[in-house]
């Protein structure tokens, strides 16, 4: 059976502090057996967050570095709400934006951050879903990308 918390912990990475939310909505929402992520930005570990607009300020591989953390975000949230990341089964949707100029058009390869942790966790099976990655004019603060996530619980 997979243990998607052994193969987090296998990486190396730094889980930031689950963000607080900074409006009226919940950081995730279990519905039957899926789990309904909000959007999320990136927090480091410090909990300060990556700011800037990809092909202004960020280029693509910084861009595709804020995806992974808004990704380790995303895992905190359900670590502190769920109790394990071996409580989720599978990734179902993932929807990011990227806050990027006019001309920029790497967004998928900027998303590919969050959804390649993903697939180290879940596997090549049940870490991929069904998934977007658009370019936006703004994200709040000016943060670089934001993403919201569906998930499948276990049995």
């Amino acid at each position: 059976m997979m243990n998607a918390t052994a193969n987090f912990e296998s990486l190396g990475l730094q889980l930031p502090p689950a963000p607080a939310p900074k409006g009226v909505y919940k950081p995730l929402l279990i519905v039957d057996k899926f789990v309904y992520v909000s959007g999320h930005g990136p927090v480091l570990p410090d909990g300060s967050l990556l700011f800037g607009k990809a092909g202004l300020d960020v280029n693509a591989d910084g861009a595709k570095l804020a995806a992974q953390q808004v990704g380790l975000t995303i895992l905190s949230t359900l670590v502190s709400q769920l109790g394990s990341l071996n409580r989720i089964k599978r990734v179902i949707k993932v929807l990011g934006m990227v806050n990027a100029t006019p001309d920029f058009g790497k967004h998928p390869y900027v998303i590919n951050g969050c959804s390649e942790l993903f697939v180290k966790i879940w596997g090549e099976d049940n870490g991929v879903g069904v998934r977007s990655a658009v370019g936006m004019g703004s994200l709040p603060d000016n943060i670089t990308v934001e993403i919201e996530a569906v998930f499948e619980l276990e049995d």
